[in-house]
């Protein structure tokens, strides 16, 4: 069987992809996992880097959206935690719209059958009319707005879509900066300790999640019909 060129670059490009996702998961797989079980000694390990600590929080905020095999909003609850709800939520945006951005061009340049690979088929037949529609833009757009919906997962989905990348751009920037503002500046009250506050906004994120999550199927059959 003859491979030609731009299958070539493909399984070349895949590769890359794969190695960089390992090295990443070793290099920073320990602190992602102190992210989870100590958000006080994550925000120790990030000071550490000085006037680094920036650049390295938005990295993380990156990889966990390349990756994405840690929720999100624990990464930005995190980021409201360590900076503050204003550069939390700052820093955050800059972090996931870039790996957003990312994740689109991959899937972009390597196609269909890599997207299949990483998102499962039940995932990518819900979101069939997206990929196949010209016109899907206002809909991925509420797809990213409503909570509880894989909005990492979707950054590679839009990939194989007709949006445009500037588009993409701007969806991905608009839609998901309520969401995160809330994550953050839910961890800016832990890291004040006005857990009153923090809670307040916790249980009316995880409700607004919640109905996301378990409305999803019935949202996306909506979406689908308009």
């Amino acid at each position: 069987m003859k491979i030609n060129k731009c299958n070539m670059v493909n399984l070349i490009l895949i590769a890359i992809f794969a190695i960089a996702l390992v090295w990443a998961m070793a290099t920073f797989g320990r602190d992602f996992v102190l992210l989870i079980d100590n958000p006080y000694e994550f925000r120790q390990w990030i000071h550490s880097f000085d006037k680094f600590s920036v650049i390295v929080f938005i990295g993380v905020q990156i990889l966990q959206v390349v990756i994405f095999a840690i929720p999100g909003e624990i990464v930005q609850i995190a980021g409201g935690y360590i900076f503050g709800t204003l550069l939390g939520t700052f820093y955050s945006v800059i972090g996931i719209t870039i790996g957003s951005l990312i994740c689109f061009l991959i899937a972009r340049v390597l196609g269909y059958k890599f997207v299949r690979s990483i998102v499962s088929e039940e995932n990518l037949k819900k979101f069939d009319y997206i990929i196949n529609n010209p016109k899907g833009e206002t809909v991925l757009f509420l797809l990213f707005f409503i909570p509880g919906m894989p909005k990492d997962a979707l950054s590679y989905i839009a990939g194989i879509t007709p949006v445009k990348f500037y588009n993409f751009f701007i969806i991905t920037l608009f839609a998901r900066l309520p969401g995160i503002f809330f994550s953050t500046y839910i961890g800016a009250n832990l890291g004040s300790k006005n857990y009153f506050m923090a809670a307040l906004v916790a249980a009316i994120a995880v409700i607004l999640f919640l109905i996301g999550l378990y409305k999803k199927d019935f949202i996306m059959e909506k979406l689908n019909k308009l």
